[in-house]
């Protein structure tokens, strides 16, 4: 099986048709800092003239991802030199979900643990989700005074509906697998620590499938469910910005770290 390092946090693994990505802090949580963030924009895109791979497996040693990192200082907007910074520092997260939702080749997540925030956003930029039995997603950015971004709404609608995609962005609560499966989020849950075992016996099946015919009905299903999705996300960057500039945005992060109830004004 021959490895490709991507980046400081990133491998690539090719078993012939079947490549497995690989995101590894060495801390089991993998927190999507700014450099991880760009070296799986880099993994994706290295995808763009592999004809020899099919089926790309996204996965994370230990967790999927703990979500943003909020301790990168490199992913702190409040550093920004003006807005023209700060919206080029925010553009790296729908920069990565796109680079993801255009690779050519299917696209598999293996979920252990937990997928939060930005991670969530990730996988549903994936084809596939298999979760492990006790693993979970949650979007926190809502009550944490953000809005949702990484041009992820369109696409939770697309997989789970209006209002389950409300119901799951606003509240911030895990979704559980065993519910994310129910409301078709995660295709197949897992037996834990089983995911990727799983992810792979998926890739091996579409692997043997007509390569060019795979392709191309992805290319087809995305273009039908995404059309609009250009046309109602490609502002949620400035909203982030708008948002993270609030004082329910400050509270809510200084409640976060106090461990306590925000009060939220609308200021």
């Amino acid at each position: 099986m021959a490895e490709t390092r991507i980046g400081e946090f990133v491998t690539i693994a090719r078993d012939g048709p079947v490549a497995t990505v690989t995101m590894d802090r060495d801390d089991g949580r993998n927190a999507l800092s700014r450099q991880l963030i760009l070296d799986l924009t880099e993994a994706a895109r290295s995808f763009a003239d592999d004809i020899e791979t099919h089926v790309v497996i996204l996965v994370g040693k230990g967790a999927f991802t703990a979500g943003a990192d909020l301790k990168d200082r490199g992913m702190d907007r409040r550093v920004a030199n003006g807005l023209l910074e700060r919206r080029r520092m925010v553009k790296i997260g729908p920069e990565l979900c796109d680079a993801w939702e255009k690779v050519e080749q299917v696209t598999i997540c293996a979920i252990e643990k937990y997928c939060i925030g930005g991670g969530a956003a990730l996988a549903a930029a994936c084809d596939f989700r298999i979760m492990a039995a006790d693993a979970h997603m949650r979007l926190p950015e809502i009550p944490l005074g953000m809005n949702m971004s990484w041009h992820s709404v369109p696409r939770m609608v697309s997989l789970i509906g209006p209002a389950r995609a409300k119901r799951f962005i606003m509240f911030g609560e895990k979704l559980e697998a065993a519910d994310a499966l129910t409301w078709g989020l995660a295709d197949e849950v897992a037996p834990s620590g089983k995911a990727l075992e799983c992810a792979q016996g998926w890739a091996t099946r579409l692997a043997k499938l007509p390569p060019i015919a795979l392709r191309m009905t992805k290319q087809s299903v995305n273009a039908a469910a995404t059309a609009l999705h250009h046309a109602t996300t490609f502002m949620d960057g400035d909203q982030y910005a708008l948002a993270t500039t609030s004082e329910d945005y400050r509270e809510a992060m200084l409640a976060f770290y106090e461990k306590r109830e925000p009060k939220f004004t609308g200021k």
